[in-house]
């Protein structure tokens, strides 16, 4: 199983993901640290689930 998310850039500069199917929400200023905010924010969410094989950035 593979979560996607959705990117969008904000106006400031930042990015902002969105889980396809689930409710799934994070921001960031950097790619990097979209990654990073993305990966807590599935392992929060999954927490008492089964974690996806992968998380998908999509833009």
């Amino acid at each position: 199983m593979e979560t996607v998310l959705t990117v969008t850039q904000e106006s400031d500069g930042g990015h902002v993901a969105e889980g396809l199917g689930c409710d799934i929400f994070t921001q960031a200023d950097t790619w990097e640290e979209l990654r990073k905010n993305a990966r807590e924010a599935v392992d929060a969410y999954f927490f008492d689930q089964k974690k996806p094989d992968g998380i998908r950035l999509a833009a």
